[in-house]
């Protein structure tokens, strides 16, 4: 079942069901790119300061989302983005770094945790997968922005080490998520990235009956590879010891599907982002 729901709702958003159903602390989800105030070619909803957009549009969308999900601009924080595998531990202190311009962001950082109440974790996409991390026992919550780079360079396991060593957490406690990116259908990639795939490949073990395919041929180039960097960074999360069962991952494809979603190769560059969100709320 899509664990990602669009809820009919102002403005749409895709939102995590099997988590806000079941642990009504947290919120958790992904939003589409309608309902905002942007102009195109960054219509309407984008949540990025870096792609060129009005920056006072930027922030009426920032504010828009804040009040639905319950928190206000400054509960807003999040990085800088630069396809690493920086993590920062954010603290109460931290509230509102990146909230309404992106140099107060944390710099090169392209993973957050908290276990703070009100503080509300967010990170921007098109095309690039974003994951979300919970742990329900020791109330932690994560999210990471993982393009190709990111994603071979493991921050998925990286975020489960780091909640590990700043909250105790274990990873067969921890719940995790890989939410709307583009598809298998879509990325199309040069020998450049699958090079640094394959070293990865000896490392996983499949489970039975669960498996898909890292990647295939490309019918359109066969020099090229069409990449699945859901089911990478799925098997890179089972091996840092999350539980297959723990994992939720959605079907929704970035690029197949532009009314929904901006969608840096579909509109060659130039476009805005969506924002995956994810905060403990206050009691």
């Amino acid at each position: 079942m899509e664990p990602f729901v669009l809820k009919g709702e102002t403005p749409p958003l895709f939102r995590l069901e099997p988590w806000n159903v079941n642990h009504t602390g947290i919120t958790a989800g992904f939003t589409s790119r309608q309902g905002g105030a942007g102009k195109a070619p960054y219509e309407s909803l984008n949540c990025a300061f870096h792609v060129g957009d009005n920056p006072k549009d930027v922030i009426s969308n920032r504010r828009i989302l804040a009040r639905k999900l319950g928190f206000q601009l400054e509960d807003w924080t999040c990085g800088e983005q630069t396809h690493g595998v920086n993590i920062a531990v954010v603290d109460y202190k931290d509230r509102g770094l990146g909230s309404e311009d992106r140099t107060s962001a944390f710099a090169e950082t392209d993973g957050l945790i908290t276990n703070v109440p009100g503080v509300l974790l967010t990170s921007f996409y098109a095309d690039c997968v974003p994951l979300y991390f919970y742990d329900p026992v020791r109330s932690a919550v994560g999210l990471a922005h993982a393009g190709w780079k990111g994603t071979v360079a493991e921050i998925a396991a990286a975020m489960v080490i780091k909640m590990s060593d700043e909250y105790g957490s274990r990873p067969h406690d921890i719940l995790a998520a890989i939410g709307p990116s583009i598809g298998e259908c879509c990325y199309e990639v040069n020998d450049h990235v699958m090079n640094q795939v394959h070293p990865l490949e000896e490392h996983f073990v499949t489970e039975t009956g669960l498996s898909q395919s890292l990647y295939r041929k490309s019918e359109a180039n066969g020099d090229k590879s069409m990449l699945n960097l859901k089911e990478l960074n799925r098997r890179i999360m089972i091996k840092a010891g999350i539980l297959p069962t723990h994992i939720e991952c959605t079907t929704w494809c970035t690029s197949c599907n532009p009314d929904l979603f901006f969608s840096y190769r579909k509109e060659n560059g130039v476009t805005g982002r969506m924002t995956s969100w994810i905060g403990i709320k206050e009691s």
